[in-house]
């Protein structure tokens, strides 16, 4: 592939792993809804979708009294638990060298911004762009649109949105840009189900082809 003119990330499970949390707040709404709880094997093969889009169903009328419960027992213990994906911070340092960067997620932006600072990783991003901070969430193009705004890089094939999803790649398609899957899918169907125009296995495997490229 190709130089980038910008790469877009998505944020779990591309660069960090924060699922605990995430696990720890469905499973305190269930319990409050008498619903049975997910296992982790369940949770990463079913979140994908933004809340607002993904509680309506499962929640009904009282999906706010579920949002408010997952959002309070997250904050609790979502940076405690959060830990970076193997070679994600040595994968965004290549890019940096190549192209301006973004990061695009259907976690809440407050969230999203809270663990970028965290992890210290706050200057390498021209955008941090969660859910509720665009017109519309992915797969919806808005959310990438709008970090390309912000980049002031118009979208292209030349621009990469790198995810874990079937979702993610839809969202990068959607948006007019490179869909590069990072791992093998293989909680959502697997690379076929994925389509994606590059796959890398992790971080490191991406992380050294962003160095061939930098070379002259």
């Amino acid at each position: 592939m190709m130089r980038p003119a910008a790469i877009l990330w998505d944020w779990d499970n591309t660069l960090v792993d924060g699922w605990a949390a995430i696990e720890a707040g469905l499973n305190a709404a269930f319990r409050a809804f008498d619903l049975p709880e997910w296992d982790r094997a369940t949770v990463l093969s079913r979140v994908r979708k933004s809340l607002p889009e993904s509680f309506p169903p499962m929640f009904g009328a009282e999906w706010e009294r579920a949002r408010d419960i997952f959002y309070a027992t997250v904050r609790s213990c979502h940076l405690e638990v959060l830990s970076p994906m193997p070679g994600a911070a040595a994968a965004i340092a290549a890019a940096g060298a190549l192209a301006p960067q973004a990061v695009v997620s259907n976690k809440q932006g407050a969230l999203l911004r809270a663990e970028a600072a965290h992890l210290g990783w706050v200057a390498q991003f021209g955008a941090l762009v969660g859910a509720g901070d665009a017109s519309a969430d992915k797969p919806a193009a808005a959310p990438l649109l709008l970090a390309l705004e912000r980049l002031g890089v118009p979208p292209s094939g030349s621009v990469w949105y790198v995810g874990d999803t079937v979702l993610d790649m839809q969202a990068a398609r959607a948006a007019g840009c490179r869909a590069v899957l990072l791992g093998d899918a293989s909680h959502d169907g697997g690379v076929t189900a994925a389509t994606p125009d590059a796959v890398f296995a992790d971080g490191h495997a991406l992380q050294a082809h962003l160095l061939s490229l930098a070379k002259p």
